[in-house]
C-alpha cells in the first residue's frame, strides 16, 4: 500500500489477520480501504448492504484496492440480533436478484447440502472426528440430508455472527465481511442466527418480520445447516489450539442436536 502513503494518506491496518484492510485518513477524510476485494462488493454497495463504495483502483503492484465510506459505529450486541431490523435486512439480502445475478456472473454455483456434507466429512481431524458429539451429529447429517432445489437458493452471507453487523452512528445497519458469500439455501444463515441469538419462543415473530412461516421443513433445514456450521467451528478451533472455544462449540453442537423440541 506504499502508493497511498506516497499520496499523503495515513493508513492503519484493521480487520484481523488478513492484513488487507485499512483505515485511511487524509485532510480529515476517512475511507475504508481493502486489497483484492471481490467485484461482488459493488453489488453489495448498490443494494445498501455495506457502506457505499467510493472507488476501485488498480495499483502498480497489480492489486485492486477498493475504497468505501468510513462509518463510525459499533457491532451489534447479542441482544440486538433479535431485532426486527436484522430480520428485515436478512430478508433483503436473501431476496435480492441483483446480488444473486452478480454471484452467478462470477461463476458461483449453488452450495447444496451433499456438497457441504462431503466437504465436512473430508476435513475433520481424527481427534475431532472421534468426539462422540461430532460423530452423533455426522450421523444425523447423513440420515437427514435436506432436499434443496437450486431454484430456491439465494445469496447467503455464511457467517452472520453479531461481530459482522455494523450499526453506524447515523443509525444505519450493515452486514459486512462477505468473503464467505455463497449461493445456498437461506436456512444456512437463518439457522445459525436463530439458534445462536433468538429465544425459540420468538422464532415465529422474528420470521414473520423476515416474511417466512416457521414450517416443519424450515426447522429441519435450519437444524441441519446449524450442525454443519457448528462442526466446522469445532474443527477450526481445534486447528488453532483454542480448546476452550472448541469445547464451547461442542456444547452448542450438543444443544442443537439433542433439542428435539426444535427439530
Amino acid at each position: 500500500m506504499e502508493h497511498f502513503y506516497q499520496l499523503g494518506w495515513t493508513l492503519d491496518p484493521i480487520g484481523g489477520a488478513s492484513g488487507e484492510a485499512y483505515k485511511a485518513e487524509q485532510d480529515g477524510r476517512k475511507l475504508f480501504l481493502k486489497r483484492n476485494a471481490s467485484p461482488f462488493l459493488a453489488a453489495l454497495s448498490a443494494e445498501g448492504i455495506v457502506p457505499k463504495l467510493v472507488w476501485t483502483k488498480r495499483i502498480e503492484t497489480g492489486e485492486v484496492v477498493t475504497a468505501q465510506h468510513w462509518k463510525n459505529g459499533r457491532e451489534l450486541t447479542r441482544e440486538e440480533m433479535c431485532s426486527m431490523r436484522v430480520a428485515a435486512l436478512m430478508r433483503k439480502i436473501h431476496t435480492s436478484k441483483p446480488l444473486l445475478t452478480m454471484l452467478k456472473k462470477l461463476g458461483m454455483r449453488p452450495m447444496l447440502p451433499d456438497l457441504l456434507l462431503n466437504k465436512i466429512q473430508s476435513s475433520l481431524s481424527p481427534k475431532v472426528n472421534a468426539h462422540h458429539a461430532v460423530r452423533d451429529a455426522i450421523q444425523y447429517l447423513e440420515n437427514e440430508v435436506p432436499a434443496v432445489n437450486e431454484s430456491n437458493c439465494t445469496v447467503c452471507h455464511g457467517d452472520v455472527n453479531h461481530n459482522n453487523w455494523l450499526l453506524s452512528d447515523a443509525d444505519e445497519l450493515y452486514l459486512v465481511d462477505w468473503e464467505g458469500a455463497m449461493i445456498a439455501d437461506p436456512a444456512i444463515d437463518l439457522g445459525m442466527l436463530l439458534y445462536t441469538y433468538v429465544n425459540p419462543k420468538n422464532w415465529v415473530q422474528w420470521l414473520e418480520e423476515y416474511d417466512q412461516p416457521l414450517t416443519h421443513d424450515l426447522r429441519k433445514r435450519m437444524k441441519w445447516y446449524t450442525l454443519v456450521q457448528a462442526i466446522t467451528m469445532v474443527q477450526w478451533y481445534e486447528d488453532h489450539k483454542r480448546f476452550k472455544d472448541m469445547n464451547d462449540w461442542i456444547i452448542f453442537l450438543n444443544r442443537v442436536l439433542k433439542n428435539d423440541r426444535l427439530i
